[in-house]
């Protein structure tokens, strides 16, 4: 960088607004006069061990490196607008963390914050934990490995999602969601990927009541499932499960395999309905139904 700036304290307006090919080190943004924006609009700039307090900080920022940094509760909509940026080894509080960003790499954080991700593209998450609300909410072309995932209401809305070697504990999660991966995971928590289009498990274990209903051309492949009951209601679904099923209740159509089911349930639908349920231990598959109202 041809600029450094270290070991400094800011707390006005925009105090280092649209600074460029600048490092900035081991500096705090905080203080009385309660400024906003102090790095909006910079331009090709780095940010290492720096601790943040105040709202908005780094907005419109482009071709930026945020790292070995903090950023608490204060830090209200830290990153918005921003575009080719890494941010790695940070500790993250500040609630809507990323909106509407593009081509930014997340790396070994920390994050906690609400409506983190919403309506950006081309990012990537890797060996991280975070614990949000509609994380990543309308975002697409995102690629996640290694992440530890709490909270409700995730990856909804979402195009073009593959997630790898992660642990997702989230509510309602991937709902209208289309063309998503999910591999090698765990996947806990209710209702999940109701009215997706595309969605793919591969050697993933899925929990959680009532799962995955209203699916259009919905895989499993070498899966498990526990908890699951009244599962595939209307959903156009392949499946090949290992192990046991709870329920399964009405799917509209495709074949879902496993070693055994607990009940198969046809009825109260309205929709016409013809999938099929084959137990691997019974000599006969079992073959629901059709059923129209």
């Amino acid at each position: 960088m041809k600029y450094k700036i270290f070991n400094q304290a800011f707390d006005e307006e925009r105090s280092l607004y649209n600074i460029k090919d600048t490092e900035v080190l081991n500096c705090k943004f905080e203080g009385p006069q309660d400024g906003e924006s102090v790095l909006k609009e910079g331009r090709n700039f780095s940010v290492n061990k720096c601790s943040f307090s105040l709202r908005y900080p780094m907005w419109h920022a482009r071709k930026f490196f945020l790292q070995n940094s903090s950023m608490d509760e204060k830090t209200r909509a830290p990153l918005w607008y921003c575009k080719d940026g890494k941010i790695t080894d940070c500790d993250i509080q500040g609630i809507k963390c990323l909106r509407e960003c593009k081509n930014i790499s997340v790396d070994n954080c920390h994050i906690v914050s609400p409506e983190f991700g919403w309506r950006c593209k081309d990012i990537k998450i890797t060996n991280s934990s975070v614990d949000s609300m509609y994380f990543l909410f309308e975002s697409k072309d995102v690629e996640i490995e290694n992440l530890n995932m709490t909270g409700k209401y995730s990856f909804q809305y979402m195009k073009n999602l593959h997630i790898r070697n992660s642990n997702l504990d989230t509510k309602d999660a991937f709902w209208h969601g289309k063309n998503i991966v999910v591999e090698d995971s765990v996947v806990k928590g209710e209702y999940l990927g109701w009215f997706s289009e595309n969605l793919t498990f591969i050697n993933c274990k899925i929990i959680g009541t009532q799962p995955l209903c209203y699916c259009k051309k919905l895989r499993l492949v070498n899966c498990e499932m526990e908890n699951t009951d009244l599962s595939f209601e209307y959903s156009e679904v392949q499946a090949d499960i290992r192990g046991h099923i709870d329920s399964v209740k009405n799917p509209k159509s495709g074949v879902i395999k496993a070693d055994s089911v607990g009940k198969i349930i046809m009825e109260d639908s309205v929709i016409h309905c013809r999938g099929k349920v084959v137990e691997r231990q019974k000599e006969n598959s079992t073959v629901l139904r059709e059923c129209t109202v």
